[in-house]
């Protein structure tokens, strides 16, 4: 499998973990284990999943804060899908130096237009779009190569 489709494929199921941990809370460690043996988890970069959770799940909270000074809406009323978006949005913006910014936002929206609401995936692109410019001022309104 193509190497991208599989990172993306990472990105979706580790929106499904994030998603289930915000509406039946459990310890995050169980959740994507559970995610990690589904057997739709054979076609996903199963590393990257893995960063993703261990990364995400026990850092909700500062990524809430992060989210707090980025948009109007406090991150305990956002839809559960599009919260979960901009968790993984913002963690790759953060701590993914070697993703484009524009890749993040991409991917991002097409999650946020794939799962979320009607016009979700414009609030998530804005928000990221915010945090692309704070978190990568030197890469934000380069070309794109």
């Amino acid at each position: 499998m193509n190497p991208h489709r599989a990172r993306s494929l990472a990105r979706r199921l580790a929106l499904q973990a994030l998603y289930q941990l915000q509406i039946n809370p459990r310890p995050w460690q169980d959740t994507q284990r559970q995610f990690a043996e589904d057997p739709e988890a054979l076609r996903v970069d199963r590393e990257y999943f893995q960063e993703l959770i261990a990364a995400i799940a026990p850092n909700r909270d500062t990524l809430d804060l992060q989210l707090v000074k980025l948009c109007e809406i406090p991150p305990s009323e956002l839809d559960p899908i599009e919260h979960a978006v901009l968790w993984l949005g913002l963690h790759e913006l953060a701590a993914c130096p070697e993703l484009p910014y524009r890749v993040a936002l991409a991917e991002a929206v097409q999650l946020a237009k794939q799962f979320g609401a009607t016009d979700g995936h414009k609030f998530v692109n804005a928000v990221l779009d915010r945090a692309a410019q704070e978190l990568r001022p030197n890469e934000y309104g380069q070309p794109a190569e």
